[in-house]
């Protein structure tokens, strides 16, 4: 298969996924790009050569490149048509505003294409704080949090957003960060306080929340005609200014290692989400194995957590596993931004 077809087959694979994660804007664009790819258009010119896979996201990340443009206001017609930076959807029009953007920009968007996809999801939270919450239930012990391919960090401060579901709520109540996304049969185990004592993650290209460059390079990743997300994420940031995370530049194996090793009186969880499908199997089969042997290791008094949520098809799963005991479990099903959460326990 020559490069152009590999492209356009990847460009096709993504606008259906964007289709069916709900942003019909980027599903229109991405399909109309690998055809001028197909018929050597601007696009063409832009991707030429690039590796196109699930795990480089190229898709996105040529649409993150000119999102951040036009979240710049160095790309005022394009943003007439995305709802991000206060435009109307209309899916043709902004194409044709793509196309010419793609025209006479090619060199800025082929330099942003070098930045990695870094959406740092926060709806995410909303299907991982049920895995949190089971910890602290079982444990009866204050968490020490520690994230792999965290990003900003913004999942590393889930204890400081507010959720509800059917009635029930936990978390702050004047949190800038309110998700509700849930559609769950069993009620959320809401009842259970929770304290984090620390808080600390690695990622191999990190981003600040608290700074304009980092701020911009978020919001350009999240997809324009999708407000809601755009609202959770405007409202972590906020969060991220007064609640310190750190997220180390590192590979996740060798800091995993150095770090992840449980203490008494404290459980100390490892967590994860969307970040497997990038690792290379080895490096997955490295991480995985390090976490098995180290719970194996543990105590009652100092135990140990993996959660993670990861792809289980259509939907994603939440899956937690608590050492002594080692027993694996899936916890709650969501969609991949974390959207119709359901809680299985």
């Amino acid at each position: 298969m020559s490069n152009s077809s590999e492209i356009i087959e990847h460009l096709r694979w993504q606008a259906e996924w964007c289709t069916k994660l709900g942003s019909p804007l980027y599903g229109y664009m991405l399909d109309h790009a690998a055809d001028d790819v197909a018929a050597g258009g601007p696009v063409a010119l832009i991707l030429a050569g690039r590796e196109a896979s699930p795990r480089s996201m190229l898709g996105l990340k040529l649409m993150g490149a000119v999102h951040r443009l036009v979240l710049e206001g160095r790309a005022s017609e394009l943003g007439a048509y995305y709802p991000s930076v206060g435009g109307s959807t209309d899916p043709e029009m902004a194409w044709t505003a793509f196309r010419e953007l793609a025209t006479d920009r090619s060199q800025e968007i082929e330099a942003g294409l070098g930045r990695p996809v870094q959406t740092n999801e926060v709806g995410r939270a909303a299907a991982l704080v049920g895995g949190f919450l089971q910890v602290s239930k079982e444990t009866r012990l204050p968490l020490r949090i520690f994230e792999v391919g965290a990003s900003a960090g913004l999942l590393l401060r889930w204890d400081h957003y507010f959720y509800e579901a059917r009635g029930l709520t936990w978390g702050p109540s004047d949190s800038p960060v309110r998700l509700c996304s849930y559609n769950s049969e069993r009620a959320m185990p809401f009842e259970v306080a929770s304290s984090v004592i620390k808080r600390r993650g690695c990622d191999t290209d990190p981003v600040d929340p608290t700074t304009e460059d980092g701020r911009l390079t978020l919001l350009s990743y999240v997809w324009p005609d999708q407000i809601a997300r755009h609202r959770h994420l405007r409202g972590a940031l906020e969060v991220a200014k007064v609640v310190p995370a750190t997220v180390d530049d590192a590979e996740l194996v060798g800091w995993t290692d150095q770090n992840v090793r449980p203490l008494p009186d404290a459980a100390t969880v490892v967590y994860h989400s969307i970040v497997m499908q990038y690792l290379a199997a080895e490096e997955r089969s490295m991480f995985e194995q390090l976490i098995v042997d180290r719970g194996e290791s543990t105590n009652s008094t100092a135990p140990l957590a993996w959660l993670r949520m990861e792809p289980g098809g259509e939907e994603s799963e939440v899956r937690l596993t608590i050492w002594p005991g080692g027993e694996e479990r899936v916890v709650a099903t969501s969609g991949y931004h974390g959207l119709n959460v359901r809680w299985l326990l």
